[in-house]
């Protein structure tokens, strides 16, 4: 009798809390659980408050929880030294900013390959890869642009394409549309839909409910706590 496979689990959060040593003490996160199985598309939603920037930063290891435990692709966060979180981070995490973080003195093409700089990869690799993910993401016929020359709807998507050029386990974008107007939104959100349908794993932070809504899976948080979990993987 064969057994039916499950898919594999890229980021667990485990009881994750968070507290700042402020007086009085700030709770950011308190008890968070939830997992997120490869090729999910899941959004994260909140008002302002809730911990989403909180939970942000401690799933990309740029922060570490009070307590709990994180593990992101097989490894547990907190067995990890600075510099091998660096390294984890550079191979296994692609970030998306609602601030896009482009160098304006650059092409478009070397933004993306800047995305690359820390796995070691030559120059060239890192290129190549780079006008690849740029295609991919419907910028091919703007690889030589300075960025400051684009519009915000094309930083946007060369900043997507940044996140994805290394292929990574998991990409988090932090209100990818925040800075676009509603046309840009679309196609923002469109991309990301279209990126997961291509196997990508997938977090969306955003306090727009109706953006969370358009993703399969939405994960409401409040006061620092998981509110309702809609969508997710049985």
């Amino acid at each position: 009798m064969s057994e039916t496979a499950t898919t594999p689990t890229v980021l667990d959060v485990i009881d994750v809390c968070k507290s700042y040593p402020t007086e009085p003490p700030v709770h950011a996160l308190r008890g968070i659980s939830f997992s997120v199985t490869e090729g999910e598309l899941v959004s994260v939603v909140g008002p302002s408050g809730s911990g989403k920037s909180t939970l942000l930063h401690l799933m990309g290891t740029l922060d570490r929880p009070s307590s709990g435990e994180i593990i992101l692709a097989g490894h547990r966060l907190s067995e990890l030294s600075d510099r091998n979180l660096s390294s984890l981070r550079a191979h296994h995490i692609g970030f998306v900013f609602q601030s896009f973080h482009l160098l304006s003195s650059l092409t478009t093409l070397d933004n993306v390959a800047e995305g690359l700089l820390y796995t070691g990869r030559p120059l060239h690799v890192r290129r190549e890869l780079a006008e690849i993910a740029l295609r991919r993401v419907g910028m091919g016929h703007r690889l030589d642009q300075q960025s400051a020359k684009l519009s915000g709807g094309e930083m946007q998507r060369v900043a997507t394409a940044r996140a994805f050029v290394g292929n990574p386990s998991i990409v988090l974008a932090d209100e990818p549309t925040g800075n676009l107007d509603t046309k840009n939104s679309d196609a923002i959100v469109e991309l990301i839909e279209e990126l997961s349908a291509g196997g990508a794993t997938i977090v969306v932070i955003t306090h727009n409910l109706e953006i969370a809504e358009t993703f399969p899976r939405v994960v409401g948080l409040r006061d620092g706590r998981i509110e309702y979990d809609r969508g997710a993987v049985a």
